[in-house]
């Protein structure tokens, strides 16, 4: 009898070449349950600027970042935002509404050229339920974000906008910074509100705090570069809270 041969997804495909490693939810699954998750999942590319969703948008599955970065933010009073987190290739997002099946209270927003996939919340939880592991890990990640936000909110009542800035720097750099000749390099390209988004701050204020530790000599400021100079020093101002900016640093 003659085989039949299936023809591989257009998600498939692009999860078999993918450059970057996926979220640790997925960690050591055999290759047979990777390409049955791919087979499930349907891509979507973005432009910067462009919206993943929005506030009040009926939750309607998981979404998983393979290239680009995606910010989630928060509407606050006066038009301005709050930033909740900056996600990087290989994180996972939408996951804290897959159960309660409500609406999404952030928005998420590409600050950059972006391919992600998504992942229905039915056919989802339907993986789940075959490999509880992936469940397990999910339940994990939660766990720790709920603990890295209640530290958030005594980081904003408790402490200064100067603490909080080093802290940012701090946490981009580790997430994302390589060494430079010339320093540190955070390792993302922030125009300075979204900056401000992150710390908590108005831009005017990020802009002062940043113009001081450049004259302070902990930071320098190439065009919209920022490079840790004195690395100790930053360290030095920031109280060690963990906001979490990477989930899948392994």
């Amino acid at each position: 009898m003659w085989g039949v041969q299936v023809r591989p997804t257009k998600a498939q495909e692009l999860c078999q070449n993918c450059k970057h490693a996926c979220s640790y939810l997925f960690a050591g699954l055999p290759e047979s349950a990777r390409m049955e998750l791919a087979a499930l999942m349907h891509p979507i590319t973005l432009d910067a600027g462009e919206l993943v969703f929005y506030e009040g948008l009926p939750a309607h599955g998981l979404y998983v970042l393979c290239e680009g970065k995606i910010k989630l933010a928060k509407r606050v009073k006066g038009g301005r935002s709050q930033m909740l987190k900056l996600l990087a290739p290989g994180e996972v997002l939408g996951e804290k509404t897959l159960f309660d099946q409500e609406t999404y209270t952030c928005y998420a927003k590409a600050l950059e050229p972006s391919r992600l996939m998504f992942i229905a919340r039915a056919d989802f939880l339907a993986f789940l339920r075959k490999y509880p592991d992936v469940a397990i890990r999910l339940i994990e990640k939660l766990s720790r974000e709920l603990k890295a936000f209640g530290d958030k909110l005594v980081e904003i009542s408790a402490y200064s906008a100067k603490e909080r800035m080093a802290r940012v720097l701090l946490e981009l750099a580790q997430a994302f910074g390589y060494k430079t000749p010339q320093g540190l390099d955070i390792g993302v390209e922030l125009p300075r509100g979204e900056l401000a988004e992150m710390v908590g701050v108005s831009t005017e204020t990020a802009v002062r705090i940043l113009s001081e530790f450049k004259e302070r000599g902990i930071i320098a400021l190439p065009g919209r570069r920022i490079l840790i100079l004195q690395l100790e020093e930053l360290q030095a101002l920031a109280h060690p809270f963990r906001t979490f900016l990477r989930e899948n640093l392994l």
